[in-house]
């Protein structure tokens, strides 16, 4: 207690002490300042109350900071995967060994302010993911799940999934769920979990961030996730091309002659196929040809 103290000063003293946001706390110290003793055996006093109120509007600037740069548009690519979760069920180290990203990990709980982006890649398709924060931490951003193609919903214990899915009813997305550290499971826990995750009918993965296990598995189900097409290109007598042009399932010849020539698929005089949709190497094909995932297309155009 001050010396001296008046009882309006304690008044709001004791509002300070119950005030619940950083906010009120600035606020109420600004006014013990300004009502705080002004005799000279106050000084430590008030030299303290200043401290404290600075070191207060540093927290507050850096949250709001934090705050900002969770809420800045991010740019998204043709395919992008949202990888989200509890504190600690290890988001940061799957991102981590996933793409070339590399957050900061932590046991600490709630070690993820802003969303994390990395790219991964499989067989030449690129792959956007984006780690969220913990789903229960302040920082969790639900527009941006809203807005999702792929949710991938990160956990390390069954009861995780439905208490997730409940917070998930009106996202549009579609949901992958992934099982964590199975590092720590032997082979008879294993068999009894997958068993238990397929009676659910869930679309789902095992894996272990730790040890890498079924890590290639995972990439596999996340493209499949997304129910595209990947189907190369070729100039005759070329090699086909290393990156796939990515499409919609049941697209036809004339999506990806649309997709590569802007609109002037018109110009197409003669179309090869090679892959699963054709009925022999370098079978012709029209327009309407319905392509299948991993076709080779080859152009002729007048």
């Amino acid at each position: 207690m001050p010396i001296n103290a008046h009882p309006e000063f304690l008044a709001v003293e004791k509002e300070y002490l119950m005030a619940q946001t950083i906010e009120d706390k600035i606020e109420k110290l600004k006014r013990m300042i300004s009502i705080a003793p002004s005799h000279k055996g106050a000084e430590n006093l008030r030299a303290q109350l200043k401290t404290r109120l600075k070191k207060l509007i540093h927290q507050q600037e850096k949250a709001k900071k934090s705050k900002g740069a969770a809420k800045k548009g991010i740019r998204k690519e043709e395919l992008q995967a949202l990888i989200i979760g509890k504190t600690n069920v290890g988001k940061s180290s799957l991102i981590s060994v996933l793409t070339n990203v590399h957050p900061q990990i932590s046991e600490i709980p709630f070690t993820t302010k802003n969303p994390v982006i990395g790219m991964m890649n499989y067989n030449g398709v690129n792959i956007q993911l984006i780690e969220v924060p913990a789903i229960e931490s302040e920082y969790y951003n639900k527009g941006i799940v809203h807005t999702a193609d792929l949710i991938l919903i990160l956990v390390d214990s069954m009861e995780q999934i439905d208490e997730i899915k409940k917070r998930l009813e009106n996202v549009s997305g579609k949901i992958l769920i992934i099982f964590n550290k199975i590092d720590l499971l032997n082979n008879f826990e294993k068999r009894k979990l997958e068993a238990r995750l397929k009676s659910q009918k869930l679309n789902f993965v095992m894996v272990s961030a730790k040890t890498g296990e079924n890590l290639e598995q995972l990439k596999e189900k996340i493209f499949a996730s997304f129910g595209k097409l990947r189907v190369f290109t070729k100039e005759p007598g070329k090699a086909k091309s290393e990156k796939p042009v990515i499409l919609e399932a049941n697209s036809s010849v004339k999506d990806i002659a649309e997709k590569i020539f802007k609109g002037f698929s018109k110009n197409v005089i003669e179309t090869k196929i090679w892959g699963p949709s054709s009925k022999f190497p370098g079978q012709k094909v029209g327009l309407n040809h319905i392509l299948k995932d991993l076709d080779v297309v080859e152009f002729r155009t007048r």
